[in-house]
């Protein structure tokens, strides 16, 4: 897979960067291990921070001031990491799901950034274009129905919108019977290193996921991908 951008998000994101992870994995109800990891992030969160420090999080308001360049107002379409920080300040906490869905959230609440996970066997094509939303673009929201995607970020495939921060798409959702992930870490701004990243999210995807054949590329607009695929130890 492969990953062009739109010189809208260039001209709106100069500092993003985006790190992908494909692999082939394995799939089920989260188990145990991973979900008291979850909770220790979580009571983490609860006691780091108050509601409204959470849009203060370095990778959160980078991402919300894109939002703002693209004329898409934050507060009603929150990007995905600070919804999900929302919750659990509230008190309401998350969703108990499958292994994939649980590890690239715990990521995204680690990191602060709002990451795609994919169905890697239902994308079209072998290129995805990071571009922004139109009005009237359809999107059926995993879980929410029709979202407004018009001044989002959104990856498209050659059907049509995948993902945005706020969202991924109900075709292309990670299911039990997924067997081809991509991951799409997109960094608006950084603030968990690149290296501890990568690091964290490959030992999730092999610890919890059976990960094989990882592929982890790094991508900037009008740059060339750099290759970070490292062995697990």
């Amino acid at each position: 897979m492969d990953i062009a951008f739109d010189p809208l998000i260039a001209g709106a994101a100069p500092d993003l960067s985006v790190v992908t992870f494909e692999a082939d994995v394995e799939n089920s109800a989260t188990p145990d291990a991973l979900w008291h990891l979850i909770e220790s992030e979580c009571r983490r969160i609860g006691a780091e921070y108050a509601m409204p420090e959470i849009n203060r999080r370095p990778a959160i308001a980078a991402t919300r001031e894109v939002y703002k360049r693209l004329g898409k107002e934050p507060n009603r379409y929150r990007p995905s990491a600070e919804a999900m920080c929302r919750r659990i300040v509230k008190g309401v906490g998350l969703y108990r799901l499958t292994s994939l869905v649980d590890l690239v959230n715990l990521i995204s609440l680690r990191s602060g950034y709002s990451i795609g996970g994919f169905d890697a066997g239902k994308i079209e094509g072998d290129m995805l274009t990071l571009g922004v939303g139109r009005e009237g673009e359809e999107f059926e929201a995993i879980g929410r129905g029709q979202l407004n995607i018009a001044g989002l970020p959104v990856y498209r495939d050659v059907i049509g919108g995948i993902g945005t921060p706020t969202s991924d798409h109900e075709r292309t959702k990670l299911t039990l019977s997924t067997r081809k992930l991509l991951m799409t870490v997109n960094i608006y701004g950084e603030e968990m290193p690149v290296e501890r990243l990568v690091d964290e999210t490959l030992r999730l995807l092999c610890d919890f996921a059976c990960a094989e054949n990882v592929i982890i590329r790094k991508y900037r607009p009008s740059e060339t991908a750099e290759n970070l695929s490292v062995e697990h130890k």
